[in-house]
């Protein structure tokens, strides 16, 4: 029993199921485009009409097959590395608040700039993920071996770079999952890492 519940442990449980239904998702819209009217968010549909939902259902969809197999690497690989290090649960607060945060700023980036345009993609959610990386990095006292700080940070700047470089790019959710990942991931490990000198000062 103890070993089943090791393995599953170990299993990115929640990255597989993520990506398994993003391309669900992604195959049923081959064949209508209810989804995308139903889930893309804009300004008109979230704000005025108050169709909250979107911000989340908008994380789902995606334009085409490079845009959905671009999202579904980074968060497969990525994704089951962080939720190996951080736990199934906690991994998928990180991703949906990431997701929601950055769906949050492109909305407020639209509105004041007048933009009606929709979004679509996982993007935002994504770019909470290199978030939360930068922060385990950064200021979990256990770290990640594999991953350097600097390799990190000039992967997350290149991302964001080719993203204000690049055309029809929502590039206000990548920014704000970015932040809204790196600063849950980064306060949780101070407070763990102040719980844990607690500890060890009991100790002593």
């Amino acid at each position: 029993m103890g070993s089943l519940r090791y393995r599953l442990k170990e299993l990115p449980i929640v990255s597989i199921s993520l990506v398994s239904v993003n391309v669900i998702v992604f195959l049923i819209c081959q064949f209508t485009d209810a989804l995308y009217l139903w889930g893309s968010e804009s300004v008109q549909t979230v704000i005025y009409n108050k169709e909250y939902g979107r911000i989340i259902w908008s994380m789902f969809l995606h334009a085409d097959q490079n845009h959905l197999f671009n999202n579904m690497l980074i968060l497969f690989f990525m994704g089951a590395m962080i939720e190996k290090e951080i736990g199934h649960v906690r991994y998928g607060i990180y991703y949906f608040l990431s997701g929601i945060g950055g769906g949050l700023l492109s909305l407020f980036v639209k509105f004041m700039s007048n933009d009606g345009s929709g979004s679509i993609g996982a993007s935002g959610a994504v770019f909470g993920l290199d978030g939360v990386l930068l922060a385990l990095v950064l200021f979990s006292r256990k770290g990640i071996p594999t991953v350097t700080p600097v390799r990190l940070i000039l992967m997350i700047v290149l991302s964001v770079y080719s993203g204000f470089t690049g055309g029809n790019i929502d590039n206000a959710a990548h920014i704000g999952g970015l932040a809204v990942g790196f600063a849950l991931a980064g306060v949780t490990c101070i407070i763990q890492n102040r719980k844990q000198r607690r500890k060890e000062t009991n100790r002593i």
